[in-house]
């Protein structure tokens, strides 16, 4: 007799389970909003992160909002024209709208957060502003 493997579905309900940022509630955060609307790559967003978080001396949490979901292509310099696009590149870039967050900070003093903020922000060639918000 031959018996015929069964297959495994994906789980359609998954638990509902809380995360551990989803438990802690913050009072107060501080967001990095674009003002212009431009493009950022995964270099630029890395920097300002590594930045932002040497400045507060791994404290807190940081919300990394920018995503990355176009790829750039380049061709050689000696191909010639036509045979197809060129091949991808490792760099990702991500639109940036304005009023866009790019970074959220929870749970840090407003002295510690703006400060690390305006450090990160001069790794980005985008005009930013620091904002406040009350959860």
């Amino acid at each position: 007799m031959i018996f015929k493997k069964n297959k495994h579905f994906k789980t359609r309900y998954l638990p509902k389970l809380k995360s551990s940022l989803e438990t802690i509630k913050f009072k107060s955060s501080f967001k990095l909003v674009a003002k212009k609307s431009g493009y950022l790559n995964n270099r630029q967003i890395e920097s300002a992160r590594q930045t932002i978080r040497r400045c507060l001396k791994r404290k807190g949490l940081l919300y990394n909002l920018a995503f990355f979901n176009i790829n750039t292509t380049k061709k050689s310099t000696g191909a010639r024209m036509g045979k197809g696009k060129g091949k991808i590149t490792n760099d990702f870039l991500s639109k940036i709208k304005a009023g866009k967050t790019i970074f959220k900070l929870i749970g840090i003093s407003s002295k510690e957060s703006i400060s690390a903020l305006k450090a990160g922000s001069t790794k980005l060639p985008i005009s930013l502003k620091i904002k406040h918000s009350d959860d």
